[in-house]
C-alpha cells in the first residue's frame, strides 16, 4: 500500500505515491494521458528490491492544475521533482506522454538518468492524434492539460527527434504491436536513434502496461537487471 504525499515545486503542489525500501534503486514512473501515477502499484509491487515514486504530474490527480501544460513543462517539473527528493540520478520510466517528458530530460540531463524506460513513447513526428470527447463527466485532470498535450504531439519541435541521438543512457523501449494507435514503424527508428536502445514488443496495444501486466514487469525487471541503477 501507499498514500499520498506531497513536494512543494517552483510553482506548483505535486502530489507522488511511493513504494519499495528507502534504500532500494530509485526508479520514477511518469503516466500518461487519462491517468494518475496510481496505475504503476502493479509495477511496482513486481519490482523487488526498487524504491518507485510516481507523481501525478501537472493538472492530473491530485496535482494542482496551473493552467500551463506542455511537454517541456512537464519535463521541468520532473527535474523539479528530483531536486525537491535529492534524488541525482534515477531510472526514469513513463508511459504514453509521460514517456515523451522522459526522453525530454534524458535528452537534456542525461547525468540524471541511469536508464531510460519508454512504454510506447508517442514519436517525435507529427501523429494526426484525434483528441478524444470530452467526458460528460469531470474526469480526475484538467481537460485544457490533455488538449495542450495532444496539439503538441501532433506538431512537435524538429529538435526533439534530432536530439535522441544525446540520450546516453541504456534505454528499454517497449512497443504495444498492431493493436496501438501509434506507428510501430516509427517507434522502431525511433529506437534506432537512441544510442543505447533495445526495442521489446508486446501485443497488448497502447496501454500495454496494464494490458500484459506480467510481461510488460518482466521485461522491465530483465532490463533493470542488465544496467546499473
Amino acid at each position: 500500500m501507499s498514500r499520498i504525499e506531497h513536494v512543494e515545486l517552483p510553482g506548483l503542489r505535486m502530489a507522488y505515491r511511493v513504494w519499495g525500501p528507502a534504500d532500494g534503486r530509485p526508479l520514477v514512473a511518469l503516466h500518461g494521458g487519462a491517468t494518475t501515477g496510481a496505475t504503476w502499484s502493479g509495477l511496482a509491487g513486481a519490482l523487488d528490491g526498487v524504491r518507485t515514486y510516481a507523481p501525478d504530474l501537472r493538472g492530473f490527480g491530485a496535482t494542482d492544475r496551473p493552467g500551463r501544460y506542455g511537454l517541456e513543462l512537464l519535463r521541468d517539473d520532473v527535474l523539479a521533482f528530483l531536486d525537491a527528493l535529492a534524488l541525482p540520478r534515477v531510472t526514469l520510466l513513463g508511459h504514453s506522454s509521460g514517456a515523451v517528458a522522459a526522453y525530454l530530460l534524458a535528452q537534456a540531463h542525461p547525468e540524471r538518468v541511469a536508464a531510460l524506460v519508454l512504454a510506447e513513447p508517442p514519436p517525435p513526428v507529427p501523429l494526426g492524434l484525434r483528441l478524444p470527447d470530452r467526458p460528460a463527466v469531470e474526469p480526475p485532470y484538467d481537460w485544457a492539460a490533455r488538449t495542450a498535450v495532444v496539439a503538441e504531439l501532433n506538431d512537435p519541435p524538429p529538435d526533439w527527434w534530432e536530439r535522441l541521438t544525446q540520450i546516453t543512457s541504456p534505454t528499454l523501449l517497449v512497443a504495444g504491436g498492431a493493436a496501438s494507435h501509434l506507428p510501430q514503424r516509427e517507434l522502431a527508428r525511433m529506437a534506432d536513434r537512441i544510442p543505447a536502445a533495445r526495442l521489446a514488443r508486446i501485443d497488448g496495444g497502447h496501454a500495454v502496461h496494464t494490458a500484459r501486466p506480467a510481461e510488460f514487469h518482466q521485461v522491465v525487471w530483465d532490463f533493470l537487471a542488465s544496467t546499473a541503477g
